[in-house]
């Protein structure tokens, strides 16, 4: 059986595998997620034209909406293979993840459980997977 944790934010996935008790596998999937682009060339907020300021906030909201989004699509692709799913992680990023794997109706009944849990160090997060999985 193919147990699978997902430790997840805005910035990166850890996705930690246990095939049993003594074989462990990680990956680590990094977001392109930039809150904070530079366009080159670009020295305000704003840009003028004529009487009007253009603001460009809507494409930059646009652009972290489609980064995330491809981050979040790649985390899905690496879940496909797995039995039993549990999802924990300190920010929203975790409830985006569960809405798109409804989207998958072979996914959803893999998920076990969407948790909230602190930042945690690479051997915490492999220790709170084999945990939950031993108790479940």
């Amino acid at each position: 059986m193919k147990n699978v944790g997902v430790w997840i934010d805005q910035k990166e996935a850890n996705i930690i595998t246990l095939a049993n008790e003594d074989a462990i596998k990680t990956k680590t999937i990094y977001s392109d997620v930039e809150t904070r682009v530079r366009i080159e060339g670009e020295k305000k907020q704003f840009g003028r034209f004529g009487d009007q300021y253009l603001v460009d906030e809507k494409g930059k909201k646009n652009r972290i909406e489609q980064h995330t989004m491809r981050y979040l699509n790649k985390v899905r692709e690496e879940l496909r293979s797995a039995d039993q799913i549990m999802v924990f992680g300190p920010a929203q990023t975790k409830k985006r993840l569960e809405k798109l794997m409804f989207e998958d109706p072979n996914l959803v009944q893999k998920l076990k459980e969407i948790k909230a849990s602190d930042n945690m160090t690479d051997n915490q997060k492999i220790a709170y997977v084999k945990a939950y999985f031993k108790e479940n």
